[in-house]
């Protein structure tokens, strides 16, 4: 790991630069929310300062996502997770360039898993590079060296993932019909954890 941090630190630091002389004069960083949009294709990164102000910090194309616009359910679905999850895991010696592991299956996940008799949920989804995608976020390998660096200087568990069908601030969630009820649920603590950012587009910002 240190090795990794080493070899990539000096150069993602010099292209993250403009993007650091943006925030706030003072603003003390304490958590992040990477924020996933499939139907966007982007994953938007958001500061938080340690008296509860959100910064965005900028937004990387999504380069591949397999299934469609609906949550995982089981291993082998193919699906890419919706809801709230933690980054657990980072591996530097990724078949993918480097990943990072997102906490699924999460609490909701194995709670409805359970009741529904699914059996295997799946696991080991990832942030990652290359562009190629079971499951996964894929961001090609340059961005994932930033996403990589910065994760370790944030710190993994300062980090919230919030994967979202589509951005529930220009669209409402609506849970197929075909899917349970309990989805609703899961979209509802989507809408809740994005509306705690500002307002404001980020794509004004970019």
């Amino acid at each position: 790991m240190t090795s990794v941090l080493s070899h990539y630190g000096p150069a993602v630091q010099q292209r993250l630069a403009p993007f650091w002389q943006l925030v706030p004069e003072g603003f003390e960083v304490s958590n992040a929310k990477f924020v996933a949009l499939k139907a966007e294709q982007k994953l938007e990164i958001w500061l938080q300062s340690s008296d509860g102000q959100w910064h965005f910090f900028r937004t990387y194309p999504i380069l591949k996502t397999s299934g469609s616009l609906r949550p995982k359910m089981r291993q082998g679905d193919l699906q890419v997770p919706e809801g709230v999850y933690r980054l657990d895991a980072a591996n530097p010696n990724s078949q993918f360039h480097l990943s990072l592991r997102i906490n699924y299956p999460n609490e909701m996940d194995r709670y409805f898993g359970a009741q529904e008799q699914r059996g295997d949920l799946g696991g080991n989804i990832f942030i990652h590079g290359n562009e190629v995608s079971w499951g996964c976020l894929a961001m090609g390998d340059r961005a994932i060296e930033e996403l990589f660096v910065l994760a370790h200087d944030l710190g993994l568990d300062n980090i919230e993932v919030v994967i979202a069908p589509r951005d529930p601030r220009q669209h409402q969630l609506k849970r197929p019909d075909s899917l349970p009820k309990w989805v609703d649920l899961k979209y509802l603590e989507i809408q809740a954890s994005i509306a705690e950012l500002d307002q404001h587009s980020p794509a004004l910002l970019l």
